[in-house]
């Protein structure tokens, strides 16, 4: 049997995996000793694997389309918060204590820019 179960499949496994039942379905005359592995449980399985597939992919495109929405309403916030603070800007000026509080810097706080010399 398999060396470590807690590993997927390649696709290319799983499709000749189907393939071998699909042929086995032509073999009229097979009959397994162990009951575990009759064409009704085969089937099954197959069934089973079909209907996992589906929910993971259902389940996928469920977190996909609830990650796109988070991410929209961080953006949606993020420039609100950012308007905010121009409002804030322009309420109370660039140097004043408000300015300060919602997480930008001072105009004072800024260092001058110094003079340039002249290279020779």
């Amino acid at each position: 049997m398999a060396k470590d179960e807690t590993k997927r499949l390649s696709a290319p496994v799983i499709e000749a995996d189907r393939n071998s039942l699909a042929a086995l379905h032509t073999i009229s005359s097979y009959a397994p000793a162990n009951p575990s592995y009759t064409l009704a449980a085969l089937n099954a399985a197959q069934a089973a694997l079909a209907a996992a597939q589906q929910a993971e992919a259902q389940t996928a495109a469920a977190a996909a389309a609830a990650r796109d929405a988070a991410v929209a309403r961080e953006w949606e916030f993020h420039n609100l918060v950012l308007g905010m603070k121009d409002q804030v800007i322009a309420q109370f000026g660039r140097d004043s204590n408000e300015v300060q509080a919602v997480g930008l810097k001072k105009a004072s706080e800024y260092r001058s820019r110094g003079r340039r010399s002249k290279k020779a």
